[in-house]
């Protein structure tokens, strides 16, 4: 369907509109995967706001952007879904690249308020047009749990300029005695002539001599009285904002009034909507918490087509604080809304006192992490690579400068497949390098977490251990060192490669490649990232060719810090969406790549030694 047509539908057509969207979502995401439950919520919702608002020249920023499939649907990528989340496919997310619809890429949670506040501001700036822009920001329940959305709601507040917010709580419980005054409320907020009555009633009081002020104050008062008391936006209203609601989500009638009425509103405006997330789908509607992002799935029976493989990394990090956690209880847990993600669910039912989830809040959860380590305990922050970005300033200014025992277990490091550029976790290897008093390990296989999730624990100091989304390897065959800092793997001659991390498999199969071809290649395990290992900078040194291979960003990686001969990296760019097989080979950096790159050095001669780095 065209998108200028959904504005000629009647109601009936765009409610039979609605179930055939969520039926199509159901189907075309258990081919795929991707994030289900969220966007079964915002059916009816996103066709209320393309039957009212007009995009691109009117502007929807959603946030987070995984509720953003419908709103592809309507504006013409309905036919990309079979290529959801692919290499070179339809995002998952919105893209301005990808359309001209999308307003506004928003990967992270929290942003979109702040974004669309800018987009306003831009509009009253420049505005040309006949007919205004109207700048629109689509918010979840869950984004308000981050302090950057209470940022731009203060900014917003006291700007000035027309700014819808759309409030999209799929959360909150609200009882029929509370919705009923809520609705009795909105009737009467909505109405242009209530909101003109106030100002009217206030310009005749203020103009009458001795009484009226008093008079004017009193009726202030009691309408602040009566507005704390019933109002549930009351934050809201505090802020700047008009508070409207709450609508039924699922009410297309009520949503396409609400929206009109808002519509007309000068300053900002926040829209209070109630969906249900999952809704349509019995088995996301009763547990929308595991069909958020969904791999391939049997829509009968909600279960996943692939079996359970091998342990992941999580698994590891999972099981093995709770087996520590057992031993000393001044272990507690910290995650940022990402209890199932980074694998804290067990820690969580087993301690849960133990256990902190603070919302989308990562600079707080860093924070509140280093006041409890400055209190005796010892926390442990288990965050996405991607998020821990969002936390850059804790992890310096309240971490290590006061070297507290805080450690940081970076889930979803390297390249993550499906989510594209805003989730990828190869910068966190340059941004945590450079900090004083912060150690940086990388396991290569599940023990070696283990091993070093144990250091951490014993540490006089702050420790961060990356580690992908990704199985934790096969055994080795080599005893593991006792000592945390690298291990030799092989010995050889003129040519050293030292591998970071889980990139260890890829660096054996090359140097098995080399030996094949007549080459002698000594190979490492680096095992700390930061600080560097003299030891193993001195046993370098013996080397002609020194080759580094790391699963991060090669500027202000490990490989530029020791100054190899050549390191094999992620260049400065910002990987795609991709399976990690696929994006490795994309970028040369899989065995056979990294193998003919390594022969054209060695023809060509280049050396380099190394240097001391810390």
């Amino acid at each position: 369907m065209k998108k200028n047509n959904l504005k000629r539908l009647n109601l009936s057509t765009l409610e039979a509109l609605a179930e055939e969207i969520r039926e199509f979502l159901i189907k075309s995401i258990s081919d795929t995967g991707g994030h289900l439950a969220s966007n079964l919520g915002v059916v009816e919702l996103t066709l209320a706001l393309h039957t009212v608002f007009s995009t691109p020249h009117d502007k929807i920023i959603w946030d987070v952007g995984h509720q953003a499939y419908v709103h592809k649907i309507l504006t013409g990528r309905r036919g990309r879904f079979c290529e959801l989340r692919k290499m070179n496919g339809l995002s998952g997310f919105p893209k301005p690249h990808e359309s001209e619809h999308d307003a506004f890429g928003t990967g992270h949670s929290s942003t979109a308020i702040s974004a669309a506040l800018g987009l306003a501001i831009a509009r009253d700036t420049e505005e040309k047009s006949e007919r205004k822009k109207n700048i629109i920001a689509v918010v979840g329940d869950g984004s308000l749990t981050g302090g950057l959305a209470y940022e731009g709601l203060n900014n917003a507040g006291r700007a000035d300029t027309d700014l819808l917010v759309v409030l999209n709580d799929n959360q909150m419980s609200i009882s029929k005695n509370v919705g009923a005054v809520a609705r009795h409320l909105n009737a009467l907020r909505t109405a242009s002539a209530y909101l003109g009555a106030k100002e009217d009633v206030r310009s005749i009081l203020d103009k009458l001599p001795v009484l009226g002020a008093p008079i004017t104050r009193g009726i202030e008062s009691t309408k602040d009285i009566l507005k704390y008391a019933m109002l549930p936006g009351i934050l809201f209203e505090e802020m700047g904002f008009k508070y409207i609601g709450p609508v039924d989500g699922h009410d297309i009638p009520a949503l396409i009034t609400a929206l009109i009425r808002v519509r007309k509103f000068r300053g900002p405006v926040l829209l209070h909507v109630v969906t249900v997330k999952g809704k349509g789908y019995d088995i996301a509607e009763e547990s929308p918490r595991n069909y958020h992002g969904v791999g391939k799935f049997c829509i009968e029976t909600g279960l996943p087509e692939s079996q359970p493989g091998k342990p992941t990394f999580t698994d590891v990090f999972a099981k093995h604080i709770c087996k520590k956690a057992i031993r000393d209880s001044r272990i507690v847990a910290i995650t940022a809304a990402m209890r199932d993600g980074v694998g804290l669910s067990r820690f969580r039912e087993r301690f849960p006192n133990r256990f902190f989830d603070v919302g989308i809040a990562e600079g707080h959860a860093v924070t509140f992490a280093a006041g409890l380590a400055m209190g005796g305990l010892k926390p442990v922050v288990a965050v996405y690579s991607s998020f821990l970005q969002r936390a850059y300033d804790q992890i310096i200014h309240d971490v290590a400068i006061q070297n507290l025992p805080v450690i940081f277990a970076i889930d979803h490091a390297g390249v993550v497949a499906g989510d594209g550029e805003t989730h990828q976790g190869i910068y966190d290897i340059p941004f945590l390098s450079h900090i004083p008093n912060l150690t940086v390990l990388a396991p290569s296989d599940g023990n070696e977490l283990k091993e070093m999730f144990d250091f951490a624990l014993e540490h006089n100091g702050p420790v961060a251990i990356r580690y992908p989304k990704d199985t934790a390897g096969a055994e080795k065959n080599c005893e593991h060192s006792e000592k945390i800092s690298f291990i030799q793997l092989q010995d050889g001659k003129k040519i050293a490669i030292v591998s970071v991390g889980v990139m260890l498999e890829t660096a054996q199969a090359v140097a098995d490649k080399l030996l094949q071809n007549g080459f002698s290649p000594a190979l490492y395990s680096a095992r700390v990232i930061k600080p560097v290992c003299n030891e193993l900078l001195q046993q370098l040194s013996n080397y002609e060719y020194i080759f580094t291979l790391e699963d991060g960003a090669r500027i202000g990686g490990y490989g530029e810090r020791i100054h190899a001969t050549h390191a094999f990296a992620f260049p400065d760019t910002f990987p795609e969406t991709g399976t990690r097989k696929e994006l490795f080979a994309r970028y040369e950096l899989d065995a056979e790549n990294i193998y003919k790159k390594i022969l054209e050095v060695l023809k060509n001669g280049k050396q380099k030694k190394t240097q001391p780095a810390n």
